[in-house]
């Protein structure tokens, strides 16, 4: 008993330093405060889990949130979902607000606030961009979401980004999200191995972010593209062969070459076609 006794202004030290680390809470934000370009609204728990859960966060993803406020939703994506997570605030006392956050939800190892301005801050890194910003500010950074790598999913809290669809609308009660993955760039014309029988074929793509429309010319023919659609780098098309088959063409883009296979029929489990391998090569710029 003498021993354990000696113990115990030892432990009331530790936890005294542990409560000293989180000084008493002195800055509570308000409701509809104005900020540089936007009020503070925090988003709802329900649809920040379900926007995570719609672009898959995982942990080997880098979040980034731009406005991140109290920092919600970077500790989400580090808590729970395993995941890297920053945000950038142009309000000081609320970006220290949400790294105290952090600390207090046990993700400051995974969580990091910046003092910064998102139209001058680097976050071209991240594979995942939240925000819960204005139209109008959403088509101010457009041409910087869709110049970030190929796949880099976006999401954005009741404000869209103009003609650039989004893959899927979230609903979470009453409040809406959108999400969005940043397409590659295909459009041009495309020297292609694999479709044509004799020879390569001409793929010609027009782009308009993901959405793909083009023609396949082949042997003096030319045939529509049926389907085309991009998500991230992946290029899908159909085609319909000389001989009436209607061929389904999975490729996947890397700046100017692709490379991908014709896809097996539906329905056709049980038969495994020979593979066909697809090639091709963007010409010119």
């Amino acid at each position: 008993m003498p021993q354990i006794t000696r113990f115990w202004p030892l432990v009331a030290m530790l936890l005294l330093q542990a409560c000293s680390s989180l000084p008493p809470e002195t800055y509570t934000p308000k409701l509809g405060q104005m900020g540089k370009d936007v009020m503070w609204l925090p988003t709802r728990d329900e649809l920040v889990t379900q926007m995570l859960t719609a672009a898959q966060v995982g942990p080997g993803d880098e979040v980034v949130d731009l406005g991140a406020g109290d920092g919600k939703i970077p500790i989400a994506a580090a808590r729970q979902f395993g995941a890297r997570a920053w945000g950038i605030e142009y309000n000081k006392d609320l970006a220290a607000l949400a790294q105290r956050n952090a600390q207090r939800a046990g993700v400051a190892d995974r969580v990091r606030i910046v003092h910064g301005d998102i139209f001058k801050e680097d976050f071209s890194q991240a594979t995942v961009v939240t925000m819960y910003l204005l139209e109008e500010l959403n088509a101010q950074l457009r041409p910087t979401l869709l110049a970030m790598r190929p796949g880099t999913r976006v999401l954005s809290n009741t404000f869209s980004m103009g003609d650039w669809e989004p893959d899927q609308v979230i609903r979470a009660g009453t409040n809406t999200g959108y999400f969005w993955t940043v397409p590659a760039v295909v459009q041009g014309q495309w020297t292609v191995q694999g479709l044509a029988p004799h020879g390569p074929a001409v793929l010609r793509l027009s782009q308009r972010h993901q959405r793909v429309g083009g023609t396949l010319s082949w042997e003096g023919q030319t045939q529509n593209l049926l389907g085309a659609r991009l998500h991230g780098t992946d290029l899908h098309f159909s085609f319909v062969q000389t001989d009436g088959q209607l061929k389904a063409v999975l490729a996947r883009v890397q700046g100017a070459s692709m490379q991908g296979e014709v896809v097996a029929p539906y329905g056709m489990g049980d038969f495994q076609p020979e593979v066909v391998k697809v090639t091709g090569q963007r010409l010119g710029n």
